[in-house]
């Protein structure tokens, strides 16, 4: 503990005199306000005299929580207090009960629900954290069942983190940003949380991908002196319409605001697409706000502006295929909204805008999510379709935390699951929409109208027509389950169903065999592998189970105890696996380990260059150490290093770089190619990169179609400058419109 400056209690003092002026808008009476004075002085005698690793008293950090809560959020007095009491049980000797004493029992349910696990010891002394993310996160999914207002306070609590987060050791940094992008990012998302969730990405795009990062925000600084100001002229005619439209409806009142795409929307969508920063479309964008006339013309005044809108822009000027109506098809977190977009004539060059026309609550209901949902029920304003849509979320979250013999691990895999999948309306044999995640199948869809008849189906009538249970269900497809009196769970359904709820219920049912056959599945396992010759060790068993794409030795053992896998082909699958990617693996096994270092305690270990992503010297790193003692290394942007930091992040090692004394190894790389073809394009290509980089073009595949050509070289280099470079000179050869690194991804 530290004696508090002057300067530490005015900074306190501003900020709590801050949050009060916000919580006015949000609290109804006095006696409220007194509660969250209350809370404040509470919460500033517990952290009194701690500092943050930043330097700032620690009660800064509730603070800012707090206003986050009121002000971006938009949740109310208990919501605020809990903000500033979240971390009193957890970092002071005050208990919960302290809590429920001081405040109200629900206040100390919020401050429970929001205090994490402490790390246990085992019998030696030594702290056990093989899951203890997941169980944290486990935690709080669990009130969800009680009182979402837990999840809410969380995500403002990880916000605040995340604008904080340079003061963090990079190691420990890393693993926040992979639970942010893992669980918090999806989660915000599918509560309609739009700014934090677009907040969150770019501060994560910021220092996974920092080159990346900077170029585009450079990128997009020369836009805000160029084209961003020529929106003024696109906007002017739009205001001009619709100031005359409110000198003529009494009542109706309108904002239009620009902006620029975020970062990581960008950085995304360049490297899903494949395209480059000049073939983003949808760089601009023009939102326009209204206050409606009347209540009840809210939604026919969103289409009038839409219409003035296109009296305004020729027809051509739209393009088709990017008008979207999320006001008669709201979007599962009660997104409502049309957008279009239209082409911005310019002297130069024309470039697309996207306009996003909301009403006033349309666009509370964007910035605030599910917290303006409630808000608006409460004042009976809510349309039913959004409110099933918001309902059937939660009730599928719930369906998958409810699942007794799931590992917290696996509950994070299922919810980030449920977070990350788009969804799909179905329609009941009456007329009622039901809403599943994209590729549930016609079983998925039996279960979730009820067990009992997810157990007795036996086949599904689609838009009339009879199919398979396992058929794959579409957005507007009306469904019909067919039953038996004498049917049952299969074994067999367990490998086309989807969703938690149909997958828990299957496995429950079946869970008294599974044992059966999981010994006697691992006899028959072992009894093929003498028959062929094989050793019957854990390495070719884990090589067999990983060939058949399972998980773990049990899931083979399993599969062909049930009869799901006969092991006829287990010498193919073997010799596949042991010779995929056999130019990748000759690398791999060559490589020397003195390509990367880490701190002294890791000193002398063994390194793996991760196959999920291929990293290469210059790009940034992180390691991950296994139970082996083994370092594992991946790009920090890895779709696979973010699942790995955010539930087992105790393995992430301190700051692993690149040797760059070491300049003996090369390292695979993939580069595609695009453009229009000519004679000598491919010679021009392969000589730049053979006779003046030297450097060994590992596989060649090149195709040409119309007068347009495509394709990928491998190749081996020794960092990323260099083909950074050969990247550069490619582009610049007469012919060539895109050059661009791909992932290798082993088979």
């Amino acid at each position: 503990m530290t004696e508090f400056t002057k300067e530490d209690h005015d900074m306190i003092q501003a900020a709590y005199e801050d949050l009060l002026e916000a919580a006015k808008k949000r609290v109804s009476n006095s006696k409220e306000m007194e509660m969250i004075k209350k809370a404040f002085e509470f919460a500033n005698e517990a952290h009194k005299g701690v500092r943050r690793r930043s330097g700032e008293p620690y009660i800064m950090h509730p603070l800012a929580v707090a206003k986050i809560v009121v002000s971006e959020i938009g949740l109310g007095y208990k919501s605020i207090v809990a903000a500033l009491l979240h971390d009193v049980v957890e970092d002071t000797d005050y208990t919960v009960e302290d809590i429920r004493n001081h405040f109200t029992e629900k206040i100390a349910s919020l401050v429970d629900g929001l205090t994490k696990i402490k790390v246990a010891l085992d019998n030696e002394g030594t702290a056990t954290q093989t899951s203890l993310q997941a169980e944290n996160f486990k935690r709080i999914l669990y009130t969800l069942n009680d009182d979402i207002r837990v999840v809410l306070i969380k995500l403002a609590d990880r916000l605040h983190n995340i604008r904080t987060i340079g003061a963090m050791p990079e190691y420990k940094r890393d693993k926040i940003l992979g639970e942010t992008m893992y669980i918090f990012i999806p989660l915000a998302h599918r509560l309609g949380l739009y700014g934090i969730k677009s907040e969150m990405e770019d501060t994560w795009l910021k220092y996974k991908e920092p080159e990346a990062y900077n170029d585009i925000l450079e990128k997009l600084s020369e836009l805000q002196s160029g084209n961003f100001n020529k929106l003024d002229e696109f906007i002017s005619p739009i205001k001009k319409a619709l100031e005359e439209k409110a000198a003529k409806d009494k009542g109706f009142g309108f904002t239009i605001l620009k902006r620029l795409k975020s970062p990581y929307s960008i950085w995304y969508k360049m490297k899903n697409k494949g395209v480059s920063f000049d073939q983003i479309y949808d760089l601009f964008a023009v939102r326009i706000i209204f206050t409606p006339s009347a209540a009840d013309k809210e939604f026919s005044e969103c289409f009038e502006i839409y219409s003035i809108l296109k009296k305004i822009f020729p027809p051509k000027s739209f393009k088709p295929d990017r008008y979207r109506d999320w006001v008669g098809n709201p979007k599962s977190n009660g997104y409502e909204a049309l957008h279009c977009t239209i082409m911005c004539p310019d002297k130069s060059r024309g470039f697309w805008v996207e306009v996003q026309i909301r009403s006033e609550r349309m666009n509370n209901i964007a910035e605030k999510g599910i917290a303006a949902h409630w808000l608006y029920k409460k004042d009976g304003v809510i349309l039913p379709d959004m409110e099933y849509e918001m309902d059937a979320m939660l009730q599928r979250v719930r369906e998958i935390i409810n699942n007794p013999d799931a590992s917290s691990i696996e509950l994070l895999d299922e919810f980030h699951k449920e977070m990350t999948s788009p969804n799909i309306t179905v329609f009941t044999p009456k007329g009622e929409q039901k809403t599943l995640i994209k590729g549930a199948t016609a079983l998925d869809y039996a279960y979730m109208i009820h067990t009992h008849i997810g157990n007795k189906a036996i086949a599904a009538k689609i838009n009339q027509k009879l199919f398979p249970l396992s058929q794959e269900l579409r957005s507007g497809d009306q469904v019909e389950i067919i039953t038996a009196d004498n049917a049952s769970p299969q074994v067999e359904w367990l490998e086309f169903l989807k969703t938690a709820k149909a997958i828990n219920i299957v496995k429950s049912y079946l869970k008294g065999e599974r044992q059966e056959y999981i010994k006697k599945g691992k006899e028959t396992v072992l009894e093929k592998l003498q028959q062929n010759g094989i050793k019957a060790n854990d390495k070719n068993v884990r090589a067999l189970y990983r060939g058949y794409k399972l998980n773990t030795p049990e899931d083979l053992y399993y599969n062909v105890g049930s009869g799901m896998l006969n092991l006829s082909d287990i010498e193919y699958v073997l010799k596949r696996n042991s010779s995929n990617q056999s130019w990748l693996s000759w690398f791999r096994n060559s490589s020397k380990n003195d390509n990367v270092f880490v701190d002294e305690a890791s000193k002398g270990m063994n390194f793996v260059i991760s196959p999920c992503c291929n990293p290469i010297p210059g790009d940034p790193i992180i390691g991950f150490k296994d139970k082996d003692n083994v370092i594992h290394i991946h790009k920090k942007s890895c779709k696979k290093a973010t699942e790995l930091e955010s539930k087992l992040g105790y393995t992430i090692v301190k700051d692993p770089v690149w040797n760059t004394d070491n300049h003996d190894n090369s390292y695979p790389v993939r580069v595609s190619v695009y453009g229009m073809d000519r004679l000598g394009l491919l010679s021009d290509v392969t000589k730049y990169i053979s006779f003046v980089m030297a450097v060994n073009i590992r596989h060649l595949e090149f195709e040409s179609n119309g007068g347009v050509f495509t394709g990928t070289m491998d190749l081996l280099v020794t960092n990323k400058k260099d083909l950074d470079t050969i990247i550069k000179k490619i582009s610049k050869i007469d012919g060539i419109e895109k050059v661009r690194r791909e992932d290798i991804i082993e088979n």
